[in-house]
C-alpha cells in the first residue's frame, strides 16, 4: 500500500501539460496529450521558437510553462537553464564548475522537476537540488566522488534523477555504491546499495511486480575494449525496494557491454531490457517464491531487436525501438510481446539512436539525424503519416569531436524529446526547438 501511494505521489506532481522528468510523466515515453496533428505542412510543424544551446545529448523537461535543460560548456561548467515555454526566452540559469571532456562531448542527462525544486545530475557526477524561486542550490552532492569514484567513467556520468515520494534516486555506480536514494528536501542519504556490477549509462526505472513498485537498475557486461580484469563478467538487472533499497531480485545473464537504456515495464511482472552493439534484448519475468523472496526467469533473448540509447515504446502489446548501432542498421523495429519480429525499416528510412514519444495513439520520432516523423504504430507494417527535416548537422572541432564524428556520424541528434501543452521540444547539437504538434 505504501509503495502504491508513493508512486501515486510521484505521478501526481505532473499536470496534464507537463513533462517533468526523463521520458515523461510516467517515465515511459508516453504522453496523455490529445489532438496531435495528423498532417503537416511540407516544412513540418510550425516552429514557435529556437534557442541556442551547447553541444550534447541532455534533453529538456517542462513544468508549469517553464522549460529546464542541463546545458554544458566542457571547458568550464554545467549550466542549468530555465526558459519560458511560450517564447524560449531564458528566465534564469545556475552554473557550477565542472570542467572536463570525454568522447562524444557535451551534456548528458535530463533533470527532474518536483514541487518547488529541480534536480539534475551533471557530467562529473554533481547532483544539485535547485530552488525554483531563489534559483539557488538547496543542497548538492557528488554521486561519483562521494562513493570512491576516481576518474569519471569513459563516457562520463549519465544519470537522469528519479523522484519517488520523498526521495531522489540516482545510480551512482561508484565502487562503494550502486544506487543511492537521497532525501529530496535535505540531500541526506536515506539508503544505498553496494556496487551492483560494472558501470553502465542507464538510469533507474520503476517496474510494477505484483502491483508493487520496484526500482530496477541495469549494469553492463565486460567491455572487450575497456577490460579491467581478465575474466568476463555478465551484466545484472536488479530489482530493489524503492523505500529501503533492499535488493529483492537479480537477473545476472545480461550481455551488453555499454548499457544505456533503462529497463521497461512490460506488464504482468515482465521486464524488457534492451541494448545496442548487436546484443539485442532480453525479456525476464519476476516471480514471488513461496518463502516470500523473488526470482527471475528468462522468457527469451533476441539479437533482432534492441535500442542503444533509450528504452522502446510500448503500445497495445507491441514494442517499437530504434535499432541502430555502429555496425547494424535495422532502423525502426516492431516486436511482439513474445519476441516475434514483425517488421524492420532497415535504412528506408533509417532510425539511429533517435527519440520517440507516444501520444494520442501516434508516435513522434526523430531519426537520430535531422528528420522528425509522425508514425501510426501498427504491427502489420511501418506507417509514416508525415516527416520533415527540422534538425541541423553537428560540427567538429577537437580531436575528441572528430573521433566521435567518425564513429557516430556528424549529426548525433540523440537527445530525448519532451511534449507539453501541444508543444514538442527537441534539440540538435546547437539549438533547442519548440514545435506546435497538437491543436
Amino acid at each position: 500500500m505504501i509503495s502504491i501511494l508513493c508512486w501515486t505521489i510521484l505521478m501526481s506532481y505532473a499536470s496534464a501539460g507537463d513533462w517533468p522528468q526523463y521520458l515523461g510523466p510516467n517515465r515511459n515515453s508516453t504522453s496523455d496529450q490529445k489532438g496531435i496533428l495528423r498532417t503537416w505542412p511540407e516544412k513540418g510543424p510550425e516552429v514557435l521558437w529556437t534557442a541556442t544551446v551547447g553541444r550534447g545529448y541532455g534533453g529538456p523537461v517542462v513544468k508549469d510553462g517553464k522549460v529546464y535543460l542541463l546545458d554544458r560548456d566542457d571547458k568550464v561548467r554545467d549550466i542549468l537553464r530555465c526558459l519560458d515555454l511560450a517564447n524560449g526566452k531564458e528566465l534564469w540559469s545556475f552554473a557550477y564548475d565542472a570542467p572536463g571532456t570525454v568522447m562524444f562531448p557535451g551534456s548528458r542527462s535530463v533533470p527532474a522537476v518536483d514541487g518547488n525544486h529541480v534536480y539534475s545530475c551533471g557530467h562529473n557526477g554533481d547532483l544539485y537540488c535547485i530552488d525554483l524561486n531563489t534559483h539557488k542550490p538547496v543542497w548538492n552532492k557528488n554521486v561519483w566522488k562521494d562513493y570512491g569514484g576516481d576518474r569519471i567513467p569513459f563516457w562520463a556520468v549519465t544519470q537522469c534523477p528519479l523522484v519517488y515520494g520523498d526521495l531522489v534516486i540516482v545510480a551512482s555506480q561508484a565502487p562503494d555504491a550502486g544506487v543511492v536514494a537521497y532525501d529530496k528536501a535535505t540531500g541526506n542519504v536515506k539508503w544505498k546499495t553496494p556496487s551492483l556490477g560494472l558501470i553502465s549509462y542507464a538510469s533507474p526505472a520503476i517496474v510494477k511486480v505484483d502491483g508493487k513498485d520496484h526500482v530496477v537498475m541495469v549494469t553492463s557486461s565486460t567491455n572487450p575494449f575497456q577490460r579491467t580484469r581478465p575474466e568476463n563478467e555478465l551484466g545484472n538487472v536488479v530489482g530493489m525496494d524503492p523505500l529501503t533499497g533492499e535488493i529483492l531480485w537479480k537477473y545476472d545473464k545480461w550481455e551488453c557491454h555499454i548499457s544505456v537504456a533503462s529497463a521497461v515495464d512490460a506488464g504482468e511482472n515482465k521486464v524488457l531490457i534492451v541494448g545496442g552493439y548487436e546484443l539485442g534484448a532480453t525479456m525476464i519475468k519476476v516471480e514471488k517464491k513461496a518463502e516470500g523472496r523473488y526470482g527471475t526467469m528468462e522468457l527469451f533473448t533476441t539479437k533482432e531487436f534492441g535500442d542503444q540509447t533509450k528504452p522502446p515504446v510500448r503500445h497495445k502489446g507491441h514494442f517499437y525501438a530504434h535499432y541502430g548501432t555502429n555496425n547494424r542498421r535495422d532502423g525502426m523495429v516492431c516486436m511482439s510481446m513474445n519476441g516475434q519480429i514483425l517488421w524492420k525499416t532497415k535504412r528506408d528510412p533509417d532510425f539511429n539512436k533517435g527519440s520517440m514519444i507516444l501520444a494520442d495513439g501516434l508516435i513522434l520520432a526523430t531519426d537520430g539525424a535531422q528528420t522528425l516523423y509522425l508514425i501510426e504504430p501498427d504491427p502489420s507494417g511501418f506507417k509514416p503519416l508525415a516527416s520533415a527535416k527540422v534538425l541541423g548537422v553537428g560540427a567538429t572541432g577537437s580531436e575528441n569531436d572528430q573521433l566521435a564524428s567518425r564513429v557516430g556520424g556528424q549529426t548525433q541528434n540523440w537527445a530525448p524529446m519532451a511534449l507539453a501543452d501541444g508543444k514538442l521540444l527537441l534539440r540538435d547539437q546547437t539549438q533547442l526547438k519548440c514545435l506546435q504538434v497538437a491543436q
